[in-house]
């Protein structure tokens, strides 16, 4: 709730962070259960400063991630666009729910993730992912509380 100094570094720091550690090769018995980086970080910072991040920086980053990661150009940033809609729509609940209840709501919106690129991939008539790529969601939700203490121990400057 308390109002901590912002780095200006660290909002795209965090970002390229997510991005990179989307991209690190994993073995194939590990890929199913890569976490949705970029998702976990953007919606931290949806939540946390949402006077410095939205939709159109959800947008833009889900187009960087897509040309990185060179999936179908416009899926990522549908899908952390409607991600970052919803956090800003139940915002002000999210911001009052303890860690433990804010990862169940994170299990959630990564699930809808994966429903979205499912649609999206049946609509484009695109190949499915396997369905161990499921597991991914509840892989984020129990990273929710790392990622959240950390990104707000960096942000708050250690006081907290």
């Amino acid at each position: 709730m308390s109002r901590g100094r912002n780095p200006p570094w660290l909002l795209p720091t965090s970002l390229a962070i997510a991005l990179l550690l989307g991209l690190l090769p994993l073995p194939a018995w590990l890929q199913p259960f890569r976490p949705y980086w970029l998702a976990l970080v953007l919606v931290y910072w949806l939540i946390e400063a949402p006077e410095r991040v939205g939709l159109g920086v959800a947008f833009v980053v889900g187009l960087i991630a897509d040309i990185a990661f060179g999936s179908l150009l416009g899926e990522q940033a549908l899908r952390l666009t409607v991600m970052a809609f919803i956090v800003q729509r139940f915002r002000a609940q999210l911001r009052f729910f303890p860690v433990s209840q804010q990862a169940l709501a994170i299990a959630g919106l990564l699930l809808n993730d994966r429903v979205i690129s499912a649609a999206a991939h049946l609509a484009l008539g695109e190949p499915q992912l396997p369905p161990a790529f499921w597991w991914a969601p509840l892989v984020g939700m129990l990273l929710w509380a790392p990622v959240f203490l950390l990104l707000d121990r960096l942000r708050l400057g250690g006081r907290g």
